[in-house]
């Protein structure tokens, strides 16, 4: 696997993975991936603590197996594990995950264990009295010790001797840092010397606490053995369960680490599906950083990517074979969730130069070793490098076109680079194969990154060249030798590109009409269905009304009193008078340039916003109105005649008034509001209106100036009379 992950610049990202994993293991989660991904996805609805790091306990399983004695460092690993599943066990989980994680039962005695330990591996107090005196005896003998060597140091016949006041510790052992002649003051044993020339001494009469603290650890050695023999009898009773744990425990951390690499810089988990659907959206290769997305569908058998020399050919088929490979092992990567790969058995990469000395193989005979081990594969995808490198391009051409069409019938998938033109012309009439042009960027002379699917692209080799510092003179020499019939052809090759890159903008944008279209009949049929049974109630609630207006018409006609009879008839046209009906108007979509009328005024729509809008009526003059407001109307406006004036008669609107108050209002809703006012006093033929701006910060009475200094239609305007508002308010002329 380490051979794959070289060859598609995968070891640092899955490095990156691997250090989310609490123990050190193989990034292959066996099992059925579709459960795996449900179980996932459950998990990422609780937030759970990563668990710590654990080590590897298959030789401890082994040791317990043979009846040996396993270590409490060893005992301690098995404790966490197990504590971290208890600690999983206290969420409520539901559907599969619980499931799972309820089929873990814990035995009783195990539990026990654990409780004997701290979160530091240390034993707990009241674990084994034998260990608890022990502990505490050492605790005073270390004091004891502690406090000997201080009464040396603050002695006047040794302080003089002192180098300094502390006690040193030189390998494990307690000792003070002296000069020279300290052995007329201090009896002791030197255990070192230090870089100055001075002398770590042990004295003496801390010898024997020092023997007393060597006996109780030895002591203390027994104790723990003697508990780690007794743990280790009962996890050999227990092994199945340890072993299984264990595994769950694997399981349960491959889930987690794929869970917390997924929420770093948001990767999504693309589920190899059954559906030979194979189709890339916005992926982004691990390798690179700021990576320019790809999108592109490689669903056919064959991918032959052609175009521009360093245009992302080979980084395209990386990327290909890198979302199959991460797939296939459910580890997450920067993908839209659209994208679709097929779960592939092999993925093979053949993107080096085999040649080798040691091997005595050439180029093109190493390759043709890669390609004979593909003919025993089945269910395979395949990505190859520059497929002519190594041979002459005519007869390789030939060759690789009926390996190719061999392969198909195998069902491998084929991921190409070439700069064969020969050869993607001869696999170009196959309904199986799929070409992909890498862009070049004419005007800049530099490749784009983009690609174009179902065309044939052009290597630029000439311009690669010259843009990588080979002399100018020595290029136009090359293309005099390249001949002007091939250039004819590149240029051919790149007009038909671009051709199809214009035909596809074409698609695109037609595609986005249709939905549009789409949009709106969808939406005019909601609206005819809400009218339809709007119609469909009303209906009924006229049959009602009628009916019983009728019957009371009946009892009327019936009646033999008089006065009973008058009585019916006039419940009878009290009824028939409360019969009301709803208007029901069709809606009506109506865009810039449509003719409407409004009121008693038709015109033209020259801009929509929002729920209003700007008409410009026959006399040549905008008002803003309410859409709702507006009719379409189909009449053309009446033909002006030059030797008469036309009198137009406008009737006023029934909403309009001299005075408008803004207090309150935000300078935007303002504006709009002074503009529908203005427009109703010119229709109504007002010449002079009172606006209330009010004084306050002083911003909204700047933007009515402003607003007035532009408008057309505005004479002048002027601060009010005291008793009107004064400089709250503006007196305008029309």
């Amino acid at each position: 696997m380490q051979n794959i992950l070289k060859k598609l610049d995968l070891i640092d990202y899955l490095d990156s993975f691997s250090k989310l994993m609490a123990r050190e293991k193989s990034i292959i989660l066996e099992g059925d991936i579709n459960l795996h991904h449900k179980l996932i996805s459950e998990l990422s609805k609780f937030d759970i603590k990563a668990p710590n790091k654990i080590e590897n306990l298959d030789s401890a399983l082994m040791h317990i197996q043979k009846q040996g004695i396993l270590k409490m460092d060893d005992i301690f690993e098995f404790i966490k594990i197990i504590n971290y599943f208890r600690y999983l066990k206290k969420f409520s989980f539901d559907g599969k995950l619980a499931e799972w994680i309820d089929k873990i039962t814990i035995p009783n005695e195990i539990v026990k264990i654990c409780e004997y330990f701290d979160d530091k591996a240390n034993l707990k107090d009241g674990v084994n009295e034998s260990f608890d005196n022990i502990k505490y005896a050492i605790s005073k003998n270390k004091e004891a010790i502690k406090q000997n060597l201080y009464k040396i140091i603050n002695s006047p016949k040794i302080r003089t001797y002192l180098v300094d006041s502390q006690v040193h510790y030189i390998n494990s052992e307690e000792s003070l840092l002296v000069r020279g002649g300290f052995n007329h003051v201090l009896s002791g044993s030197v255990i070192n010397r230090s870089n100055s020339g001075f002398f770590y001494v042990v004295p003496h009469s801390i010898s024997d606490l020092k023997q007393k603290q060597s006996d109780l650890k030895n002591k203390q050695e027994e104790i723990l053995y003697k508990i780690c023999k007794e743990i280790s009898s009962l996890f050999e009773k227990n092994l199945l369960f340890l072993k299984f744990i264990n595994k769950e425990f694997d399981r349960f951390d491959h889930y987690q680490s794929r869970l917390f690499f997924s929420k770093i810089n948001d990767k999504n988990f693309i589920l190899p599906s059954k559906n030979n659907v194979n189709r890339l959206v916005d992926f982004c290769h691990p390798a690179l950083h700021n990576a320019k997305p790809i999108s592109i569908d490689f669903t056919k058998s064959v991918v032959m990517i052609t175009g521009v020399n360093a245009g992302g050919k080979t980084m395209m088929l990386k990327s290909i074979l890198t979302a199959v490979f991460l797939s296939k092992y459910l580890i997450p990567y920067k993908a839209h969730h659209d994208t679709t790969v097929t779960n592939f058995k092999s993925i093979n990469a053949v993107l080096d130069d085999p040649q080798s000395v040691k091997n005595d193989i050439s180029t093109f005979a190493g390759r043709m070793v890669e390609f004979s081990k593909l003919f025993g594969s089945k269910n395979a995808i395949v990505g190859v490098d520059e497929i002519e490198l190594g041979t002459d391009s005519d007869e390789a051409a030939s060759l690789f076109k009926v390996i190719i069409e061999e392969l198909i019938q195998r069902d491998i998938k084929v991921i190409i680079t070439t700069h064969h033109k020969r050869l993607a012309a001869l696999m170009a009439s196959n309904e199986d194969v799929e070409l992909i042009a890498a862009l070049y960027d004419e005007e800049n002379r530099r490749p784009t990154y983009e690609f174009l699917q179902g065309t044939i692209g052009r290597s630029y080799a000439f311009e690669t060249a010259s843009r990588y510092g080979i002399p100018q003179n020595v290029v136009n020499r090359a293309k005099e030798v390249y001949g002007d019939d091939k250039d004819k052809l590149n240029e051919l090759i790149e007009r038909s590109s671009s051709l199809e890159r214009e035909y596809k903008q074409k698609i695109a944008k037609l595609d986005e009409e249709i939905a549009n279209m789409q949009r709106i009949s969808g939406n005019l049929k909601d609206q005819k269905e809400k009218l339809d049974e709007h119609i469909y109630s009303e209906k009924s609630k006229l049959h009602k009304e009628y009916n019983d207006a009728r019957d009371e018409a009946k009892k009327a006609i019936k009646a033999k009193l008089v006065s009973e009879s008058h009585q019916h008839l006039n419940i009878a046209h009290k009824k028939a008078v409360e019969i009301k009906t709803e208007k029901i108007q069709e809606p009506v979509v109506l865009n810039v340039g449509d003719r409407v009328k409004y009121r008693n005024t038709k015109g033209v729509i020259v801009s929509i916003k929002g729920t209003k809008a700007f008409i410009e009526n026959d006399m040549g003059m905008k008002v803003q109105v309410v859409l709702a407001d507006l009719s379409r109307s189909g009449n053309p406006p009446p033909p002006k005649i030059p030797t008469k004036k036309a009198t137009v008669t406008i009737q006023r609107p029934e909403s309009a008034s001299i005075k408008l108050d803004l207090h309150g209002q935000r300078a935007e809703e303002a504006l709009e509001n002074l503009d529908k006012f203005l427009s109703d006093a010119l229709l109504s033929g007002f010449e002079e209106v009172l606006v209330y701006h009010g004084i306050g910060t002083g911003k909204l009475a700047f933007a009515v100036k402003e607003y007035l200094k532009k408008h057309p239609k505005v004479r002048g305007f002027e601060d009010a009379h005291p008793s009107s508002g004064g400089f709250g308010a503006k007196v305008i002329k029309l």
